[in-house]
């Protein structure tokens, strides 16, 4: 199984942006982590990060025909981007939306997520182990 693992804007702040929501972890370490999770679980995980909402939308619509399944976090862009949910809505696949902070536990604007309408499932509030989670749930799912 192939999980294309995709995160949004700020993401590669990690461990210096706002450590009190997001932990001191570093964006590498969260790759190391989902590629040990994924090899745990016997997926192949690509991961992807960009502050571009665009190469999102890019690097959604090439996972057609080159992934089996999703796991995304679209940051800032999961309460603002109809293009990620309509990318996510094209290509068919099946998808989770991963938050490392419980978003319905923080500003009313964060609490409305265009791309989980477009996901089987959404974690949040659990950091890096949400995106273990998710890979489990699409496991499920084949």
């Amino acid at each position: 199984m192939k999980i294309r693992v995709i995160n949004g804007p700020n993401l590669n702040l990690l461990g210096i942006r706002e450590p009190e929501i997001y932990g001191r972890e570093t964006y590498a370490g969260l790759v190391d982590y989902i590629h040990a999770s994924a090899a745990a679980l016997g997926v192949q995980a690509e991961v992807f990060q960009s502050n571009h909402e665009g190469d999102l939308v890019d690097y959604i619509q090439q996972a057609l025909g080159a992934a089996d399944a999703i796991v995304i976090n679209p940051a800032a862009y999961t309460h603002t981007s109809v293009a990620i949910l309509d990318a996510l809505k094209a290509v068919g696949l099946p998808a989770v939306e991963v938050h490392l902070s419980d978003v319905q536990a923080r500003e009313e604007f964060r609490r409305v997520s265009y791309a989980s309408r477009a996901c089987v499932s959404v974690v949040a509030g659990l950091g890096f182990e949400g995106y273990r989670r998710a890979m489990e749930i699409l496991l499920g799912i084949f």
